[in-house]
């Protein structure tokens, strides 16, 4: 399993590089590269029982790890493109009895929602920061472009991807106060260097061939800024750190 486990963190290094790359350019026939910074709010459900274990190396609670984050941009950029108020968001699934972190590459599939409000140049800028954020999780990548929404009553948070899935969720409150929160788990990227933890009222989906319709299950929320610059050195450190696993 650690020789498994090890081989997995290689190959998501591996392709991690790969979706920096090819996420700082807007096509594939454009060929300048693009900095991108954008800050707001992200709001993140799985299938996996709170708080979820695929952020510590851990198999998923039920045999699949379901689940995905949506960005509302608040202020952003890609290049010359402005991104404000602006989202997108990502739905994957591990294979059975795998995490997604040991799995990164052969997921069931990774599909892609960006904002239906969002003009051509907008489109591609968002589609490729979340192909940075996401990476090459699985050869099953779809886009679609959906209105989506995020909105918050008595403390509910409820975000909905179109007519393809929603989820709803609730933050915990911290022991000694605030927010219960997680900072630097295993499997942080700079997107979820720290977080808020709670639990899901709902979450369902109807994409890709599924049919969720959850409860309780893993809730995460946070504002974030992040840039590419970020995910350039988060890359080449966890390459750095995965090289002597090659050997």
């Amino acid at each position: 399993m650690k020789l498994n486990r090890s081989r997995g963190m290689v190959l998501l290094a591996a392709m991690l590089l790969l979706a920096v790359t090819n996420g700082a350019r807007m096509t594939a026939g454009q060929q300048e590269k693009a900095g991108w910074r954008i800050a707001g709010e992200f709001a993140e459900a799985c299938t996996c029982a709170a708080a979820c274990p695929c952020w510590f190396g851990s198999k998923p609670t039920r045999m699949k790890c379901g689940g995905g984050e949506a960005l509302f941009i608040e202020k952003g950029h890609y290049g010359k493109v402005a991104l404000d108020g602006l989202a997108v968001a990502s739905i994957g699934q591990s294979p059975a009895g795998q995490s997604m972190m040991d799995s990164f590459g052969n997921w069931e599939f990774a599909h892609i929602y960006v904002d239906e409000r969002a003009t051509p140049e907008q489109r591609k800028a968002l589609e490729a920061i979340m192909r940075t954020i996401r990476g090459p999780a699985s050869k099953n990548m779809e886009v679609r472009y959906v209105p989506l929404t995020h909105t918050v009553k008595d403390g509910i948070h409820t975000v909905h991807l179109g007519n393809h899935g929603s989820f709803s969720g609730k933050l915990h409150e911290g022991g000694l106060g605030g927010h219960s929160t997680i900072i630097n788990p295993a499997g942080a990227d700079p997107l979820r260097k720290e977080y808020h933890q709670g639990h899901t009222m709902s979450l369902k989906y109807t994409d890709a061939g599924q049919n969720w319709d959850l409860s309780d299950t893993n809730f995460m929320h946070h504002k974030f800024e992040i840039t590419s610059e970020d995910y350039e050195k988060f890359a080449a450190g966890l390459a750095q750190k995965m090289q002597p696993m090659k050997k």
